[in-house]
């Protein structure tokens, strides 16, 4: 439930949504997505959080960055972590639950509407706190995958639950199978 008349944030946790939409079988449309939401209200900021391979040479993640960069997203991203797990694999580790919630947190007084792209149950404690003040939360990520991509808990805690794959049709296009894509799965073991 959206009106026109209230001030709206997005809050996109990039790999989540990204291994969401990965799971049921499309690629999002950043643009589509973002013009949809500014037409359900008046967008205030649009965030994206992505951890980024800063060692590589070439960071497949880089272009999508820039793009979102260009077209009026707020991009927060830090340096991912790598390391070697006990099996000898390559593992990349880049958790941005603390900048996304300080910065919903702060921007809390100044919008009525914070949509969550995420299914992280960690984020819960947050919707809860935003709610106190006053701010209505949506969250945006799916039960239809095997398993669920959402928490049971985030999903009881927030005001409006928006499956991700009824949005398919909306901000989504067919997946398709390039290097790029293929080097940012192995990169971030997605």
């Amino acid at each position: 439930m959206f009106y026109k008349d209230e001030r709206l944030a997005l809050f996109i946790d990039g790999s989540n949504l990204y291994a969401a939409a990965k799971a049921l079988g499309f690629d999002i449309d950043y643009k589509l997505l973002r013009q949809e939401f500014a037409r359900r209200g008046k967008m205030v900021r649009a965030f994206y959080y992505t951890a980024l391979l800063e060692n590589d040479e070439y960071s497949p993640i880089r272009p999508l960055v820039d793009w979102l960069h260009y077209n009026g997203f707020t991009m927060v991203t830090k340096p991912a972590k790598e390391y070697t797990d006990s099996q000898g694999r390559r593992k990349v580790k880049g958790n941005m639950d603390i900048e996304l919630a300080v910065d919903a947190m702060e921007l809390a007084p100044r919008v009525d509407h914070i949509v969550l792209f995420s299914g992280d149950g960690d984020f819960r404690p947050l919707i809860e706190s935003l709610q106190r003040q006053g701010v209505r939360v949506s969250v945006v990520s799916t039960i239809r995958s095997q398993p669920p991509m959402i928490a049971d808990e985030l999903r009881r805690q927030c005001d409006n639950f928006i499956e991700l794959d009824e949005l398919r049709d909306v901000i989504g296009r067919p997946p398709r199978e390039n290097p790029v894509e293929r080097e940012f799965e192995v990169a971030t073991g997605l």
